[in-house]
């Protein structure tokens, strides 16, 4: 049996897209943060604490009695029997399996990554076209440096093994974390382009504030990977919106990696 985890905040219309498309023998575990979940065809975890994204998946987990487990997204829009396709490939895999996210436009969304803080991250930032190196774009099956835990899936015992996410972490690089600290126990996180899943995004939170962001990546790629590291993802990072810096919103995330440098 498969588990499905997904946390609910503000995510009402959400679950009324998602839950009908899951698999039909599929455990599904809604962690409700804020009464979203109410009526929800589904066992319901009550955290009106709301202790963020990541305590509330290892909630959900900790209930979850399928030998698989989906990490799910309220705002992920399944295609049918890709679920499916998902938990087939993650079962009894020493593995995070991802699939390749969708935008609800059809685009490809940004949604897994080369490994941070290493020196081919700046040609990534500042190399054109056909050399950039981009994991989400892939076409076949690859292992890549970190994904996106908005569809994740693996075994139940290896994520519980793998925590799997820092309870002390309220919002953002959650999944950065986890797969880092997979890799470093030897597990890869491995995206498969061939199931596809569509992810709408940023319900539940809007806009994230850069320097929030800038300065949660630094605080994840510093403690799993090292000042080296560190150094050298800063750099990238500066080089990618340095770039870009003609757009506003590319200046402010410039600006928010500079300022977090300190």
């Amino acid at each position: 049996m498969v588990s499905v985890v997904t946390v609910a905040h503000r995510s009402e219309d959400e679950l009324a897209q998602l839950l009908p498309a899951l698999p039909a023998d599929a455990e599904v575990i809604v962690v409700d943060t804020d009464g979203s979940a109410a009526g929800a065809a589904a066992t319901v975890i009550e955290r009106r604490d709301n202790p963020g994204f990541g305590p509330a998946n290892n909630a959900g987990l900790a209930r979850a009695s399928g030998d698989t487990t989906i990490l799910l997204n309220p705002d992920i829009v399944p295609a049918p029997g890709a679920v499916e396709r998902l938990a087939t490939l993650a079962a009894g895999r020493d593995a995070l399996v991802v699939p390749r996210l969708l935008n609800a436009d059809g685009s490809i969304q940004r949604s897994a990554f080369a490994l941070p803080g290493k020196p081919s991250g700046l040609l990534t930032a500042i190399a054109p076209g056909a050399l950039r190196r981009e994991p989400w774009r892939a076409r076949a099956p690859r292992i890549v440096g970190w994904a996106l835990a908005a569809a994740l899936a693996a075994p139940t015992a290896l994520l519980r093994r793998l925590g799997p996410f820092d309870p002390d972490a309220f919002l953002f690089y959650e999944d950065m974390d986890l797969c880092l600290r997979a890799r470093a126990a030897g597990i890869p996180t491995v995206l498969h382009p061939e199931v596809e899943l569509t992810h709408t995004g940023a319900h539940s939170y809007g806009t994230a504030a850069a320097d929030v962001l800038a300065r949660r990546r630094r605080e994840v790629v510093g403690a799993n990977l090292g000042p080296r590291a560190l150094r050298l993802d800063d750099a990238a990072q500066i080089a990618e919106f340095a770039v870009r810096s003609w757009r506003a919103r590319d200046r402010v995330r410039l600006r928010a990696v500079l300022q977090a440098r300190g």
